[in-house]
């Protein structure tokens, strides 16, 4: 059995005029809501062995201000993946609980086509930032990963865990 913490990283900052997409890092909310999910990643036994994450400055504070345990691989191929380079990634992944770390759009259409399940959350089809799918593979191996194959376990977004606008 494999688990995967699906994670788009949470809100980032466009305060800063003339910076590039890559190097906008999070504003206040997101730097909550981050802290948030890692401490709801702890409560329920979800910390990963592997964490996979775009090499982008959103992304790479969202994995900080996560404050889990672990080493993680910065990747640029993980930068505005579509689904399908995500799937090709996640499938060379060694670890039995991986946190993948991404954006949208393609985190969204990821997400989507890994389980048949949907959750009965509003917010699920947007994937908004921080938005966190757990989802479950009878697998062994994640070479062996196919659409549609998991099992949803649960889906939360920080407004979930009392993280607000202001």
């Amino acid at each position: 059995m494999k688990t995967l913490l699906l994670m788009r990283h949470a809100k980032s900052s466009w305060a800063e005029p003339g910076r590039d997409d890559h190097s906008r890092p999070l504003n206040g909310r997101g730097r909550r809501g981050a802290e948030a999910l890692g401490r709801w990643i702890r409560d329920n036994d979800l910390v990963p062995d592997e964490v996979l994450c775009s090499d982008a400055a959103r992304t790479r504070e969202t994995w900080r201000r996560l404050d889990l345990p672990g080493e993680v691989t910065l990747d640029r191929a993980l930068y505005h993946a579509e689904g399908a380079a995500l799937m090709a990634r996640l499938q060379q992944a060694t670890g039995d609980r991986v946190l993948m770390i991404a954006h949208n759009p393609g985190i969204a259409e990821f997400a989507s086509r890994l389980t048949p399940d949907r959750p009965e959350h509003p917010r699920f089809a947007q994937y908004p930032t921080g938005a966190t799918t757990v989802l479950h593979f009878p697998i062994a191996e994640w070479a062996a990963l196919e659409w549609d194959t998991g099992r949803l376990a649960s889906f939360v977004i920080p407004a979930d865990l009392g993280v607000t606008r202001t």
